[in-house]
């Protein structure tokens, strides 16, 4: 009888920290589409870098009085969460030039599917039931949505760089939920973003990448994106410290919605095909992380 009130208005109600990741997959979403333009201007690796930079020296700022107290386990999670942020992004980036924001956004969506399969790797937590489903749903997904008419795989460099990059995501979010509640957030979040812009900068040479000519949408675009990623990754650090890393996938998923809302304002057309593959896409983000038997056995104490 005590528990009643909770069960109840739990799945419908967002807390706090749920509501925060809500706000952020709204920005997180139209990212896409502001990185796609800023590559007329830029480089992958140069635009990760000044990205990320600016947003490490933002959180520096934010995080400047309890700066002093960082130990080696926050430097270890940090150097950890960054290394993967910086595929998963660097990827992303690269795939952009070829595929437009609204397919990879959803091609991006495959982390959360692709989260309880690394869970089954790293930690030996094989998938549900309703995971697999999921998996199946996006997979599919993913061939109408990459094919070029619906009726192959037909996976391009951008949809397979993005592919990756999606991998990539995948291990951030179970690093970050690793990590949580065992750290500092304020100061991993600094070391995170630093380690994406050095490790972007880094590579810039090697991979022979050339630095461009000055351009206000570049500044403009890379010191914005910045400052929402500071946003970004302190507000998911934070929030997951009382939200479970499936949980919080859940609402992710939304974040390809919202890319596809802007991208088609923006004037992108996907083909009836893809649209079924995003759909089927988001659909399977949503299946892979319902868990029916909690809800059957919750559901007679919120009537109770």
């Amino acid at each position: 009888m005590t528990t009643a009130p909770s069960v109840s208005h739990r799945p419908f109600l967002p807390s706090r920290s749920e509501a925060v990741l809500i706000f952020i997959t709204m920005i997180w979403g139209a990212t896409f589409l502001i990185v796609q333009n800023a590559l007329a201007v830029s480089g992958p690796l140069l635009f990760v870098g000044l990205r990320f930079g600016t947003a490490a020296l933002m959180m520096a700022l934010i995080a400047l009085p309890v700066l002093r107290g960082l130990t080696w386990a926050e430097i270890k999670a940090g150097v950890m969460i960054g290394v993967a942020i910086f595929l998963g992004y660097t990827l992303q980036t690269y795939g952009l030039q070829t595929i437009p924001s609204s397919k990879s956004a959803f091609i991006t969506a495959l982390y959360v599917p692709i989260v309880p399969l690394l869970q089954w790797l790293a930690l030996k937590r094989p998938p549900g039931i309703m995971s697999w489903i999921g998996i199946a749903l996006a997979f599919t997904g993913l061939v109408l949505l990459a094919g070029p008419d619906g009726a192959s795989l037909g996976l391009g460099v951008g949809e397979f760089l993005t592919l990756l990059s999606a991998i990539a995501i995948a291990a951030e979010i179970i690093l970050i939920g690793g990590f949580a509640g065992r750290v500092d957030v304020r100061r991993v979040t600094v070391v995170q973003l630093a380690v994406t812009s050095l490790l972007a900068f880094g590579f810039m040479a090697p991979l022979n990448e050339t630095m461009p000519e000055p351009s206000w949408l570049l500044l403009l675009s890379a010191v914005g994106l910045g400052l929402a990623s500071a946003g970004i990754q302190l507000a998911m650090n934070w929030a997951q410290r009382t939200v479970s890393p499936t949980r919080a996938t859940v609402i992710y998923a939304g974040e390809p919605v919202w890319a596809g809302i802007v991208g088609r304002v923006y004037g992108e057309h996907l083909p009836v095909a893809a649209l079924a593959g995003a759909a089927l896409i988001v659909a399977g983000v949503i299946v892979s992380e319902l868990k029916p038997r909690r809800w059957l056995k919750a559901r007679p104490s919120a009537s109770a």
